[in-house]
């Protein structure tokens, strides 16, 4: 059983539910993307996701786009993210996902990405440009060296798409709850709970609800038929207004706001 698997077991035992939260690796720097991620678990994140800056992410609204080119300019990359997820080590056991484009994996190497991940702490990796279809040899070595690889299912997925997802998926199923991009949303679907439901049907994994997410309100709503609430945007959103006051008060904008989203759910 690994990390990811084991923080859902502990939830589902006290009947909580899965604060997952979203940083951009490197930005605004390297050392405050340290610093967040000790803040982000003390304020009660139950697991992390770093993003793996990319300069034509799949996925990504303009928010996390700029995030990604803020982080690209200091010289950020997925060699860099895995030695700091190694340093962060030694002082945190937080369950940490990677979202990365392929691309970096690919250039990487499966094999030695998996095996230099799982070396370094990471937990698993949520590759939305990657089609089920063609992850065989990844899942094969993921498998082998105990590295999830989490698949995103979507409001317009059919029943076979749902079905193949989750055959595929290790840790849990990231159900987006909206068609299109990241980003903050002042409302959101009235059907998620179905297709969580669905969902369900066809797995045991916990399902995990991202993509919109942006008050301590929606995350509450959300944690009423979910096992996971994800939030990114919005915490990008203070990192990059934050960082005008200084450091210390852009960590303590985001642990605020990270805890009054654990109080929600």
């Amino acid at each position: 059983m690994g990390r990811i698997e084991d923080r859902f077991h502990e939830l589902k035992k006290s009947n909580e539910k899965a604060l997952i939260t979203f940083i951009s690796a490197g930005d605004p720097d390297i050392d405050t993307t340290e610093s967040l991620i000790y803040e982000i678990e003390r304020k009660g994140a139950d697991i992390i996701e770093i993003g793996v800056p990319f300069s034509d992410p799949l996925a990504d609204g303009p928010t996390i786009q700029k995030s990604y080119l803020r982080a690209l300019k200091k010289g950020i990359s997925l060699k860099k993210i895995v030695n700091i997820v190694r340093k962060l080590r030694h002082k945190t056991d937080v369950p940490i996902v990677l979202m990365s484009s392929y691309n970096p994996v690919f250039r990487y190497g499966e094999n030695k990405f998996v095996k230099d991940a799982v070396r370094a702490g990471i937990d698993g990796v949520i590759i939305p440009d990657l089609p089920p279809e063609e992850t065989d040899s990844l899942l094969k070595v993921s498998d082998e060296n105990g590295l999830d690889i989490i698949f995103l299912l979507a409001p317009t997925s059919d029943e076979s798409r749902i079905r193949l997802i989750c055959e595929k998926s290790r840790g849990f199923i990231y159900y987006i709850s909206v068609t299109g991009i990241t980003g903050e949303r002042k409302s959101l679907s009235k059907d998620i709970g179905d297709m969580i439901k669905k969902i369900r049907r066809f797995t045991s994994l916990p399902v995990a609800v991202g993509f919109g997410v942006s008050t301590p309100a929606q995350a509450g709503e959300i944690a009423s038929y979910a096992d996971g609430i994800i939030v990114g945007s919005a915490i990008i959103k203070i990192i990059e207004t934050g960082g005008r006051n200084g450091r210390n008060i852009l960590i303590r904008k985001v642990g605020n706001f990270v805890g009054e989203l654990k109080k929600a759910i």
